[in-house]
């Protein structure tokens, strides 16, 4: 997998390496509990966990058939631990989740992966509210939970698109971002920003494998650039974050020789290539589909074209030129350091607002735009009209 995006080495391997005695004894002591842990990352954070045998470690994900291939994979890659693992196929935020919690709660260790990541998934005013749900709201409440209980330390994911946000996604990880300071007084909380993460569900990079599948072309960007990290890293980070990261600080991947843009379409090629294919490039939808259906040997019909759908940013960055960074701690980690400071009449406001339009059961894209851009003055959202879902 990192070959095909453009890599030869793994990133964190160093700072793996020179805490590892200090991670294991930490881990194998511990109590943990991961919440959206059957998707893409929370499964890399859940085998990161689960190799280091710890005390107990309990799963909570929405999705049923995801957490059953967690568990097949981790028994057919590990086996078991001595420890207590168990999976619970249960909603964050539902009134069962919370009787869950409320019946045992006891864990050193929280980690929330669960969010709604799709930049495609603020085309309507629903699925956005939804959005604002998952990835602010029920992280504030599983904090308070957190404290409730007792627990140590709560980790929760962020997004490097969250720096300088130019979409819906982002700026519900930077508001989610502010919730998470306000909560920090009360107890321990580290985050992680961090690039794709390469043939997650969902991603560009995951359907290559459907398309092919289903004998349909691939269709990808040729002109927008991004960072990628493979699963195992994003669990190394998010468990390197959540062990060693102090009061407020948030971990990503520094920038490098081992780590580099490249396009989709570049990637697009190498997984061809990987499969003894050469791309085939078409000039309309139609053409690639009509292709798609006759007879191959060697080549596979592609549509490389520019990217002119809403919330693309035309580049990454993990952090802003506002935030205080330590560079020095970890070989191939940065750290943003941030201090308690938060504004709890906007944060107040935001809830109220967000509560009052639930309680209408009617609002639009642009009531929460508005709202968003009170959050975030320099909020740089780009509206195009076009959206992921009105192309192949």
């Amino acid at each position: 997998m990192l070959r095909l995006i453009g890599r030869e080495k793994k990133l964190f391997t160093q700072d793996l390496k020179k805490h590892r005695i200090e991670l294991d004894k930490i881990v194998s002591s511990s109590k943990f509990l991961v919440l959206g842990g059957a998707g893409s990352i929370g499964q890399a954070v859940t085998k990161e966990i689960f190799k280091r045998n710890p005390k107990k470690l309990h799963v909570v994900d929405i999705s049923e058939n995801n957490m059953v291939e967690l568990v097949r994979d981790i028994r057919s890659s590990f086996g078991y631990i001595e420890g207590d693992f168990q999976t619970f196929a249960l909603n964050i935020g539902s009134i069962e989740y919370d009787a869950f919690i409320e019946a045992d709660g006891k864990y050193e260790y929280v980690l929330n992966l669960s969010a709604l990541k799709h930049v495609r998934s603020e085309k309507d005013p629903y699925t956005l509210m939804r959005m604002i749900d998952v990835n602010i709201f029920n992280t504030d409440k599983t904090i308070q939970q957190s404290i409730d209980k007792g627990v140590k330390k709560y980790f929760c994911v962020s997004t490097d698109k969250a720096a300088n946000p130019a979409n819906m996604m982002g700026a519900s990880k930077r508001i989610m971002e502010m919730f998470v300071n306000r909560r920090s007084k009360d107890i321990n909380i580290s985050m992680a920003r961090f690039a794709n993460v390469a043939f997650s569900d969902g991603s560009l990079l995951h359907s290559f494998n459907k398309r092919i599948e289903k004998n349909q072309p691939l269709v990808a960007p040729n002109d927008v650039k991004r960072y990628f990290v493979i699963p195992e890293e994003s669990g190394e980070l998010c468990l390197m974050s959540c062990i060693f990261g102090e009061n407020r600080e948030i971990f990503f991947p520094k920038l490098s020789e081992n780590l580099h843009l490249i396009t989709f379409s570049e990637i697009a090629i190498r997984y061809l290539k990987s499969k003894g294919l050469e791309p085939k490039l078409c000039n309309t939808e139609d053409e690639a589909r009509e292709l798609a259906h006759t007879k191959l040997d060697e080549t596979w019909p592609c549509l490389f074209t520019k990217s002119d759908t809403t919330g693309e940013k035309d580049f990454e960055e993990f952090f802003t030129i506002s935030e205080q960074l330590d560079m020095d701690r970890f070989e191939n980690l940065g750290v943003i350091k941030n201090e308690l400071s938060f504004d709890n009449t906007l944060l107040e406001m935001f809830e109220s607002s967000i509560i009052q339009l639930k309680e209408n059961k009617k609002w639009n894209k642009e009531d929460i735009k508005q709202l968003f851009h009170k959050m975030i003055p320099d909020f740089g959202h780009k509206e195009t009209g076009k959206y992921l879902d009105s192309k192949m």
